[in-house]
């Protein structure tokens, strides 16, 4: 069947429900424990009504209580979560994907920056476009912030495709005037502030899009043109930032070179007012405790990107500095496509564990789980909106299945606690774990079907 949801003519009820075992979030688990922060109900019932959960709650406390009408979707001994939320990802590298060698400022030059150049193409960036949400959601992502490339056209085929498919996408056309190939570049900072003041205007808010100012990151930037940043953030409120921050030792260096007058990496961007609430820093793998603390201070988000980290050489993230009581930064999961190897949240966090290995602070399936729901979302200014099952939030749900595969199935078979399931499939869980993804209560993305239409008044699966 197609991966695409029915859209809002098609006839779906007003109302649905979606019956499993109900894992979500209330609280930071970095934070306080486990058991606290984690909520579950073991046979749960999700009520949505037009695009919103309306109720949750046990499956035989919510079942009599259903519109005439309402369609019951049971996933039997699956987990029903919130929809994942990935805060750094780029589309216009979905196809360079795994592309062999170099570290990060090589890498970019040799691989990344050809690739963008061609989604100066709008029938390529469309294709791709179209690829890259496929993927997102059969791997039960439903959130994201998303690079795309300097073109404005590359936005606009994202974006199309993300609010056809009703997804709840922040983009944003990626700010560049140096180091980098000529035919890349924005030609001045003016020209790159107005095209991105028209996307905004045509995108931010339509639909669930929402608009991304993207400076790439501040070796490709000059002052000015981190200057018209700050600035088109602080006329567009709602609005979010992305950029990288603090990846890789060169570029540190290159960024004191670059700007010697600045104290630091995270002083850089301040300086030009891109901190704040909805500014989410990918990587931030080499930081000082005064740069977490400006972090935490204003409200920024970070997002740990274990897989690109790794597989470019960068350093491992640390986890428990980003996560210090007296200062918590907010923190999600990133997959970074395409120096990021695949863009499934559970095998992000099979790596986001072994990083905290690494450094001594390893992760619970809770803590992971959490990076790529609820985290996410406060890194992004989304609590609220997405990463909860809380009545009220957006009805994004992934549905995962602890039996998909012969192996899944042998590990979990005697698990004695969710947190050990959880566990389980951020090891060994990818795309074959995801039975079903719902955005707004519709089916986005399914594996096995097995809906349960109720005519009448709902009936119990006794």
């Amino acid at each position: 069947m197609s991966d695409v949801p029915p859209g809002p003519g098609s006839g779906c009820p007003t109302e649905t429900a979606v019956r499993g075992s109900l894992v979500w979030f209330s609280d930071d688990p970095f934070l306080t424990s486990s058991e606290h922060a984690l909520e579950y109900i073991e046979d749960g019932l999700v009520v949505v009504r037009d695009g919103r959960i309306h109720a949750i709650g046990p499956y035989t406390e919510l079942a009599d209580s259903l519109a005439t009408g309402t369609t019951v979707v049971h996933h039997r001994d699956k987990l029903v979560l919130p929809g994942f939320v990935d805060p750094h990802v780029h589309y216009v590298q979905t196809r360079i994907i795994g592309a062999y060698g170099d570290q990060l400022l090589d890498w970019l030059q040799n691989h990344v920056y050809p690739e963008e150049v061609r989604f100066a193409d709008p029938s390529y960036a469309r294709r791709h476009a179209h690829v890259f949400c496929d993927q997102l959601l059969r791997n039960g992502t439903t959130t994201a912030l998303v690079n795309c490339a300097t073109f404005p056209d590359s936005v606009d085929a994202l974006l199309e495709e993300t609010t056809r498919r009703g997804m709840r996408v922040a983009a944003g056309k990626v700010l560049m005037d140096r180091n980098a190939r000529p035919d890349l570049l924005d030609p001045d900072p003016q020209q790159a502030y107005e095209e991105s003041a028209a996307l905004i205007r045509r995108w931010h808010g339509v639909g669930r899009s929402l608009y991304a100012i993207t400076p790439r990151f501040a070796v490709a930037c000059t002052d000015e043109m981190l200057h018209l940043a700050g600035k088109l953030w602080a006329e567009n409120p709602g609005t979010l930032v992305q950029t990288h921050l603090a990846e890789n030792t060169d570029e540190i260096e290159e960024v004191r070179r670059l700007f010697p007058d600045r104290e630091d990496y995270v002083d850089v961007y301040e300086h030009h007012g891109l901190l704040g609430r909805g500014a989410v820093f990918a990587h931030a793998v080499h930081m000082d405790e005064r740069q977490w603390g400006r972090l935490a201070a204003t409200g920024s988000g970070v997002a740990h990107c274990p897989t690109s980290n790794l597989f470019l050489g960068s350093g491992l993230f640390a986890v428990h500095e980003a996560k210090r009581h007296r200062r918590p930064v907010r923190t999600g999961l990133g997959t970074d496509v395409g120096a990021g190897t695949s863009l499934s949240l559970p095998q992000t966090m099979n790596e986001a564990y072994k990083v905290g290995q690494l450094g001594h602070h390893p992760m619970d399936g809770t803590k992971l789980f959490h990076l790529a729901t609820l985290g996410g979302a406060e890194a992004m200014a989304l609590e609220g909106r997405v990463g909860s099952l809380a009545p009220g939030h957006e009805a994004d749900l992934v549905v995962l299945d602890p039996t998909a595969t012969q192996l899944l199935s042998a590990r979990t078979a005697e698990s004695e606690s969710i947190d050990d399931v959880l566990f389980a499939l951020a090891q060994l869980g990818d795309d074959r774990a995801v039975a079903a993804t719902y955005v707004e209560g519709r089916l986005a993305h399914e594996r096995s079907p097995c809906p349960d239409p109720k005519p009448g008044r709902a009936e119990h699966d006794r």
